[in-house]
């Protein structure tokens, strides 16, 4: 099975996007991906970089007009798709959500963004609702797909339980990037520690691993009269990967725009988790604290 990325820059034309996005789904089938996997929030720029009560208007219903496109494209080139859509769920109750369409275009499964960030330029709380779908796994033509999405893939809480739902495959939609005047002097120590969080996730489960960035400089905040003095936007670093079950990457993007296909032999996985039974040695009576804030 190929597993496909479509690595994007983001501009302020939401149906740019997702005519970028949908030529990148069909360029993956062309390459030969039985699945194709788009960034995370990708028919926008990341707006979360500021609190903005306009940018609720760009939220949308699941089913809505993005899923009902990316259903298109899985139909038409025969592939399944992970895609991200900021959802309106209700009013007042906005997600950040990945969406799962199988080959054929049925929507497969949803997944609720669960860890919401709130950091300098990354105002996730601000607009998100925590998920409440919790973490699973997606049956497809071609594999089981865990869909979690970007600040999720810190927590090993949450690739384990998607792993024990029996996904094959964990995918992040993803929009990572550095503050610009953190890039020159932790900048590479933080893409290696991402990517290095992820790989672990890998071995320690026994699954594939994929995480699909977008790439750019977005300076949304250019027009606001709050912005810091300093304000240089984020730039999105790219290097969507995906990593085996023994946390070797497979193939690895660039720092620009790219279509990165990788071959994932799922058999992998058995034979993985005979060698290294890490889910048959947990000692699943002794944690009940992981259920707790602290122990303190």
């Amino acid at each position: 099975m190929k597993l496909g990325l479509v690595q994007m820059s983001c501009d302020a034309d939401p149906g740019e996007n997702l005519y970028k996005g949908l030529e990148g789904i069909a360029e993956a089938a062309a390459l030969g991906a039985s699945i194709a996997c788009l960034p995370e929030l990708f028919r926008t720029q990341y707006f979360c970089q500021e609190q903005n009560v306009e940018a609720f208007d760009l939220a949308e219903p699941v089913p809505g007009p993005t899923t009902e496109a990316l259903a298109a494209a899985a139909e038409a080139h025969d592939v399944a798709v992970v895609g991200s859509v900021f959802e309106r769920r209700a009013a007042g109750i906005y997600h950040n959500t990945a969406v799962v369409l199988d080959a054929g275009g049925r929507l497969a499964g949803v997944y609720r963004k669960m860890h919401i960030p709130d950091d300098p330029l990354y105002c996730e709380k601000f607009y998100f609702t925590p998920g409440d779908l919790g973490f699973g796994a997606v049956e497809t033509r071609f594999g089981r797909v865990g869909a979690l999405v970007c600040w999720d893939q810190w927590f090993p809480e949450a690739a384990r339980l998607a792993a024990l739902a029996g996904a094959q495959i964990l995918v992040y939609p993803t929009a990572i990037g550095w503050h610009p005047h953190e890039k020159r002097d932790c900048g590479e120590r933080q893409a290696e520690a991402w990517q290095v969080s992820q790989r672990a996730h890998a071995i320690s489960n026994g699954v594939f691993v994929a995480a699909v960035n977008r790439t750019g400089v977005e300076r949304t905040l250019e027009r606001s009269p709050s912005r810091p003095a300093d304000y240089r936007g984020l730039e999105f670093w790219g290097r969507s990967f995906v990593a085996d079950p023994l946390g070797g990457v497979v193939a690895e993007a660039g720092p620009g725009e790219e279509v990165l296909v990788a071959e994932c032999d799922l058999s992998e996985i058995e034979q993985t988790r005979r060698d290294w039974p890490f889910l048959r040695d947990r000692r699943i009576d002794a944690y009940e604290g992981l259920t707790r804030r602290s122990l303190g």
